[in-house]
């Protein structure tokens, strides 16, 4: 069996679990962690996912925010003066993250209770935000599950994107291979 297919039952076994609805944000909280070398193969088997948590009986909510920053900066009035100087413009971290979490808020408010919502391409926001900043400005909208696809490590609850940053703690339940 390919570490992906044991990523893959592994998730289904916790998505066919009866959901307590009464938890804590952090509680409703699925990271799917794998090493940042399988995320082509994730994404590509991404429906899989999706099955898996229609067998369940639970709907499923696709999020990806692969181009979430790129397609933001086109839009902001600042952009070409951030490419000749990206160190004098720290606020647009914090206005990008605004931007972000209302968009995954948008996802959880428009997701029922017995739903979840998937985030893909949180890599792509490596340097940009925090994914730790970004989950806890989304948490309070969680009303089924919110199941984040990282490309990193999880160790004694401490969870590190892409290998690269130091980690950060959390309660979330990871779902490893």
């Amino acid at each position: 069996m390919s570490k992906i297919d044991d990523l893959l039952d592994r998730y289904e076994e916790n998505v066919s679990r009866p959901w307590r609805k009464r938890v804590d944000g952090s509680q409703k909280v699925w990271f799917v962690v794998y090493p940042p070398k399988y995320e082509r193969e994730i994404r590509a088997r991404t429906d899989k996912f999706e099955m898996a948590t229609a067998r369940a009986d639970h709907g499923w909510t696709l999020c990806d925010l692969t181009t979430a920053f790129p397609e933001w900066m086109a839009q902001h009035e600042y952009r070409d003066r951030y490419f000749e100087e990206p160190s004098g413009f720290d606020f647009i971290k914090e206005d990008f993250l605004a931007d972000l979490a209302e968009r995954v808020q948008n996802a959880l408010v428009e997701a029922g209770e017995d739903e979840v919502v998937a985030l893909t391409g949180i890599g792509t926001l490596f340097g940009f935000v925090h994914v730790s900043d970004l989950i806890g400005e989304v948490e309070p909208e969680i009303q089924g599950r919110l199941v984040v696809f990282f490309p990193g490590r999880h160790e004694q609850n401490t969870y590190r994107l892409l290998d690269a940053r130091d980690g950060w703690d959390y309660l979330a339940m990871p779902i490893k291979a």
